[in-house]
């Protein structure tokens, strides 16, 4: 699995029609793609241990695309080795009337992982530079190039503050789950066919459907504005499910490994504090041999 063929180098234009979302990415089978898969899971719970014991950096991994992408599988699988208690999951529908009272990158802000923790945003701001800017061109019909201009300051605005979360020491990992049409047709189908998957559907997945040409077209501007070499784009072939999780793990494994992979040194003044406690423990000895559960 080659990371690079996946990131889209700042400043180059986006294709997503000349890019197969039905790519193996080099996976053989969907056999070897668990294999794999799981042998990540057992390494990220390793690495996001000593991320979460440094408490030097933080994590926010972004995840977008369309639709039954896969964005919460991605979530329940990748993530399902890692201690709970290290990670912060917030999804982002429709705003709410106090959300709505304050900038658009307002209820993002208030839930960013502290050091030590990752944070996954299913869904985020880039919702305002997509779902809004495809609302507002069906509605007015607007031309497609003037509705670019208007999406550039919202996009300039995305930069810099993903610049600053950076320079702050928060790593931003940008996943995009690129879709095909037919396979989102399918995906939902076998929702509205389901009783115990309705509960996933709303009428906005099928709007989303029907007005795919808009969307793949503020996907394409969104994507090729806003990856930058501080805060890059990483497009996963989401057709086949398994595919999108391995590259998913492998992405977030990539970062974590680029981070230090030791434990914190203890201070001279924790070690002696340590031994002392240790000393106080073992005089309380009754020398009752019972095992300590």
């Amino acid at each position: 699995m080659n990371l690079e063929n996946i990131t889209i180098a700042p400043g180059s234009s986006v294709d997503l029609a000349g890019l197969d979302p039905a790519s193996r990415c080099g996976l053989g089978s969907k056999e070897e793609s668990e294999r794999i898969l799981q042998q990540d899971i057992a390494d990220l719970a390793a690495l996001q241990e000593i991320f979460a014991a440094r408490k030097e950096r933080a994590l926010l991994i972004v995840l977008q695309g369309m639709d039954a992408a896969g964005k919460d599988g991605i979530i329940k699988h990748v993530m399902s080795g890692i201690n709970p208690q290290g990670v912060d999951v917030h999804g982002f529908r429709k705003p709410s009337g106090e959300e709505l009272g304050h900038d658009f990158l307002w209820r993002e802000s208030n839930v960013l992982p502290p050091f030590g923790r990752i944070g996954i945003f299913n869904r985020s701001y880039y919702e305002e530079v997509l779902v809004v800017r495809v609302n507002r061109e069906v509605r007015s019909a607007e031309n497609p190039q003037e509705a670019l201009e208007t999406w550039r300051e919202r996009y300039e605005d995305i930069n810099a503050f993903e610049r600053h979360l950076v320079r702050n020491g928060t790593i931003v990992l940008k996943l995009f789950l690129h879709l095909s049409k037919e396979e989102q047709r399918r995906r939902l189908l076998a929702r509205l066919e389901n009783a115990e998957k309705l509960w996933k559907f709303s009428d906005a997945d099928l709007e989303g459907h029907q007005h795919w040409k808009a969307y793949q077209r503020a996907y394409t501007d969104m994507l090729a504005a806003t990856s930058t070499t501080w805060a890059p784009w990483h497009i996963l072939p989401a057709d086949r499910k398994w595919v999108a999780r391995a590259m998913a793990a492998r992405c977030i494994i990539s970062i974590l490994r680029r981070l230090p992979a030791e434990y914190p040194q203890a201070s001279e003044e924790r070690l002696q504090k340590s031994a002392e406690l240790a000393r106080v423990l073992a005089a309380e000895g009754d020398g009752d041999e019972r095992p300590s559960a």
